[in-house]
């Protein structure tokens, strides 16, 4: 009889003959490519549009650039205070440093207002109404790169240390005198840039200590749980050159924020794959004493949902592709590419580490068969003890599973029903700056604005509008509308003078949400007010940080509504795919999508009442939506794979249930502690974007393992009955 084509592989990768060719080969793979390409993390950050040129706010922002040249370039900008008032002798400070400025221009340095040229009582009227702030731009080309922006920042504070004599940059903000800070899209990119690289490093120490301790709790032994870091620790070492030559050449762009959750998605995806092989491995042991022949049996066994489930992982986050919404788009490929590299290095390194270790691999707790039980008992001279048997208490769940389905269907649906409906309270944010620490000195810069002057004064709306040669001026329409504070000096453009510019100053926080609503109501009113000057037909566009905000709000939102049901219908069809089960893949579906909006609901909780955090960051639906319809289809494939193998071996409906939840409950409680655990070291960063991505999708990885796999499906299929496996006539 022939062997399977699974058993086969498993003989070739880790044989007697094979194993150290395939180790080998991985390793020599993993040097060569770390040789000769980059790695990820050392290709430079993608610093462009996250929207569609389509979108108005980009395309204002591309005629101030044409129109408005001394408004060009991406402006850094440097925030002085002191509570005291600002002297004259700062101010005369300030522009000795702007005239080194112009005279010795920075590296990209494209403009900077002539501060250095007006009296000294001029620039007493740019001051904060208090007198204790002043803002200061300073704009570079877009094309630089944030190497070079770092170099024009450091060379800055060394001139302002000359020009003052102290760096009033280091300088703690509730001690006297003057203090310095870079804020604006310069210092913001700058202190991310920063923020990230730190969170690499500490990513990648706390994931592999967190599983480490995980591993050794569960198990308690030292070998095996150094193999699943070992065997990932090297796919990631091929991932990332790959990754980096894959930038490097522009294939794709690089997203530190995507590098940073890619770390804690491959080591917490990768060590749970790899324990589903090992189980299998140990309790094949149990019974088999040739370990390769016991290896091939448990690659036979395991390898076949370990696909499945990789690939529903893959192909779900492989659906951020498809976003409008630049951040979105940039984690499709490291995530896909990442779990499908880690995932061959589970099916082809594992077995071949395996391999060679044999049953030394679980030392102390070493599986033996019965009779080698027995021999190694006598040459110990103590008494044998029969084994107990295995699963024993994940078999008790099983039985209460099927023997109360409707009790647990009704608990576990009222508590996860009741989480899902928290959801619907979720306020949501969608400026970047909020979700870095507040001592981080741009974060400081920009709370400095904020304090001094009028809100709308932190981000004035810029509405350009095209006269088309008529002599029109809008400022006291503009002035006339609900919202607006204040409209300054309208200005015509450089080349084309039918352009007209008015910078506009909200009357509340430019990022607020209730600000964004005001410059949606902006687009109607302003096209009214042309009308009203005869310009029916009239073409305007508004830029500044609202725009951008609500601009941003609209593309999430369309590529929510194309990724979420995409990934839903591909993964239906993987699922129905495998087990040929039309109501079971419904039902798994249905589960998953309840588990995503309860973890969303829970996790709300926690972030608004626990840290206290006034709203979410608007990417978190849709990030926290593919890893856990993902991941959470990854334990239900495994354990309906078992269910499912029970049937084809002739097992009663009831007990095959029993059984599948008795041999992967043990092993899917420990992936998912260990998953959950992963996330949670997002939770550590001083980043509310990755804090809040970290536990939701930690809460529904939780939520999956302890309430929706071991209790809730099994129940629906128990009360399903043989119309779980419809139309599958061979079960």
């Amino acid at each position: 009889m022939s062997k399977h084509p699974l058993e086969k592989w498993g003989s070739a990768m880790g044989g007697k003959n094979t194993r150290w060719i395939v180790v080998g080969l991985w390793i020599v793979f993993a040097v060569t490519f770390a040789l000769i390409f980059p790695q990820i993390n050392s290709v430079e950050n993608f610093a462009g549009d996250e929207i569609p040129e389509t979108y108005t706010s980009i395309q204002a922002g591309k005629i101030l650039e044409e129109e408005f040249a001394s408004d060009s370039g991406i402006p850094l900008l440097i925030t002085w205070y002191n509570e005291s008032g600002i002297t004259e002798q700062d101010l005369t400070n300030i522009q000795g440093l702007y005239k080194q400025l112009a005279d010795d221009p920075l590296n990209g340095q494209e403009s900077i207002p002539p501060f250095h040229e007006l009296p000294a009582q001029a620039l007493m009227g740019l001051l904060s109404e208090n007198g204790a702030a002043l803002v200061t731009p300073v704009f570079f080309s877009p094309d630089k790169n944030t190497d070079v922006l770092k170099e024009n920042l450091a060379i800055i504070k060394e001139r302002t240390e000359e020009q003052f004599g102290e760096n009033p940059y280091e300088s703690n903000l509730e001690d006297e005198g003057l203090h310095a800070r870079f804020s604006g899209p310069v210092g913001i990119s700058i202190d991310a840039t920063d923020l990230f690289k730190a969170a690499d490093v500490q990513l990648m120490i706390a994931t592999v200590i967190i599983i480490l301790v995980i591993l050794l709790l569960i198990y308690r032994s030292p070998i095996l749980a150094i193999i699943p870091l070992v065997v990932v620790g090297i796919a990631y070492l091929v991932v990332s050159p790959l990754l980096g030559v894959m930038a490097e050449n522009g294939w794709i762009d690089k997203d530190a924020q995507a590098v940073a959750i890619m770390i804690v998605l491959l080591f917490g995806a990768g060590t749970d794959y790899c324990l589903f092989l090992i189980t299998r491995y140990r309790d094949i042991l149990l019974t088999e004493e040739n370990k390769f022949t016991a290896l091939a049996m448990a690659v036979r066994e395991s390898t076949g949902a370990i696909v499945m489930s990789g690939l529903t992982v893959v192909i779900g986050l492989a659906t951020l592709a498809l976003a409008d919404y630049g951040a979105f788009q940039r984690f499709a490929v490291p995530f896909s590419f990442g779990v499908l590299i880690t995932g061959f290095a589970v099916v082809t390194l594992l077995p071949a580490v395996l391999g060679i270790l044999g049953r030394a691999a679980f030392w102390p707790f070493v599986p033996r068969t019965e009779s080698a039980e027995k021999a190694h008992a006598e040459k110990k001279n103590k008494p044998y003890k029969p084994r107990k048997p295995n699963h024993r208490y994940m078999r008790a769940v099983g039985e209460f599973v099927t023997t109360k389905p409707w009790l647990v269907i009704v608990i576990a649906g009222v508590i996860l029903i009741g989480l899902a409906f928290a959801s619907t309270n979720i306020k949501y944010n969608y400026d970047l700056i909020s979700s870095f620490p507040e001592d981080m000195p741009s974060r400081e810069g920009f709370t400095i604005i904020e304090d001094n002057f009028t809100p709308g004064e932190l981000a004035p709306v810029q509405l350009l509008v095209d006269s088309e040669g008529t002599d029109i001026n809008i400022t006291e329409q503009l002035l006339g509308l609900p919202y607006v504070s204040i409209v300054k000096e309208m200005r015509t453009g450089d080349v084309n003078n039918n352009i007209q510019l008015y910078e506009i100053d909200l009357d509340k926080n430019p990022y607020s949400n209730e600000a964004m609503d005001d410059v949606e109501q902006m687009k109607d009113d302003v096209k009214s007010i042309l009308t009203e000057n005869n310009l029916e037909d009239g073409q305007f566009w508004i830029g500044g940080e609202t725009s951008a905000q609500l601009d941003t709000k609209v593309v999430q939102s369309g590529d929510e509504n194309i990724i979420q049901p995409v990934m839903i219908i591909i993964i239906f069809i993987v699922l129905l795919g495998y087990l040929r089960a039309l109501i079971t893949s419904i039902q798994l579906m249905v589960t998953v999508l309840i588990s995503f909006f309860s973890a969303l609901g829970a996790g709300w909780l926690i972030i608004h009442y626990g840290l206290g955090h006034e709203a979410m960051a608007s990417a978190i639906p849709l990030y926290s939506f593919v890893f856990i319809i993902a991941l959470g289809n990854d334990y239900n494939i495994f354990m309906i794979s078992d269910i499912w193998k029970n049937r084809k071996r002739g097992i009663a409906h009831r007990e095959a249930i029993v059984n599948g939840i008795a041999s992967t409950g043990a092993v899917i409680t420990s992936a998912g502690l260990i998953l959950a655990g992963t996330f949670l070291v997002l939770a550590t960063l001083p980043i509310q974007l990755l804090v809040q991505f970290g536990i939701v999708t930690a809460v529904g990885v939780l939520l999956d393992t302890f309430v929706v796999r071991p209790l809730l499906v099994p129940a629906i299929i128990t009360v399903f009955g043989k119309w779980s496996y419809w139309p599958n006539k061979k079960l």
